[in-house]
């Protein structure tokens, strides 16, 4: 599995298995097929309410720990330097690790400040081994990096051929975050499968739909965390390192961007007020 290198010298895995979505009562199964299949890097958060199958998965395993990058996220009701630093416990208890590989900020609303200087902390004793962010447009990130002292190591967004986030791709450039997409399949949005200029890259590498949209991701050295609960799909989205897209291919698939989420508007002020009360037993 090729990996990437965060700023501070972690590496970290370029394609690794989420579990957004997949029932509590599906997880440690899903995430046992992910492991048996290859995946090292486990991407979850408080807010999926499923960090303890996460846990049994791993502990099931027999993997040594090392050889795990483990994912998880902090939710807006636990923002605030104290709550963060408690939160971050009872995370860590229901996965049963002594410590996470990446802690990330899940939304830019509410005292995400407070939570970064807790995160900081977390950083420099040891118990994450890299700190980062999700959903940072790229106002916040820069205003989050000019005002504190770790960066982010990573930024994971909504990023897919649909929402391709040039401008985000190219200021985390410019600040050594690096880039990591969720969603990247647009959660079968716009006709994702059936679409026509997808199909005809598919064919011409004799591969899948979701390969070219992985493959698209990873060859501009984009995580990405793709999420299945079966077990030759599974298999199917780690199968993309054999090949590359020609320039012919990422010109075609650069037409394809909206400039549009396909999920959630973090500039509506609706929608971040329905998104800000959404409380979770973390």
């Amino acid at each position: 599995m090729p990996h990437v290198t965060l700023h501070h010298g972690v590496q970290m895995p370029l394609l690794g298995f989420g579990v957004f979505q997949i029932p509590d009562d599906q997880t440690q199964q899903a995430v046992e097929s992910a492991l048996e299949a290859g995946y090292r890097l486990i991407d979850t958060a408080a807010a999926y309410e499923n960090e303890r199958a996460v846990g049994r998965a791993i502990a099931a395993s027999g993997i040594p720990r090392d050889e795990l990058f483990v994912t998880t996220k902090l939710w807006v009701q636990d923002y605030g330097q104290d709550s963060a630093a408690r939160a971050f416990d009872r995370s860590l208890d229901r996965l049963g690790l002594d410590h996470l590989d990446l802690y990330l900020i899940h939304q830019p609303f509410g005292d995400y400040y407070g939570a970064w200087r807790a995160m900081e902390d977390l950083n420099r004793d040891g118990r994450t081994r890299a700190i980062g962010v999700s959903n940072f447009y790229p106002d916040r990130l820069a205003d989050l990096i000019s005002h504190n002292e770790i960066v982010p190591a990573v930024n994971q967004i909504e990023t897919h051929v649909f929402f391709q986030r040039t401008d985000d791709h190219r200021l985390m450039r410019e600040y050594g975050v690096q880039h990591e997409s969720w969603g990247p399949l647009s959660q079968g949005g716009r006709g994702f499968f059936d679409n026509p200029v997808l199909a005809d890259i598919a064919r011409a590498h004799g591969r899948t739909i979701a390969q070219i949209a992985l493959r698209w991701l990873v060859q501009q050295e984009i995580v990405v965390i793709p999420k299945s609960v079966r077990p030759d799909r599974m298999a199917e989205n780690l199968d993309i390192f054999d090949f590359r897209l020609t320039e012919d291919d990422l010109a075609r698939i650069a037409d394809l961007d909206t400039g549009r989420s396909q999920v959630f508007d973090h500039h509506d002020p609706a929608a971040v007020r329905q998104l800000g009360g959404v409380r979770f037993d973390t």
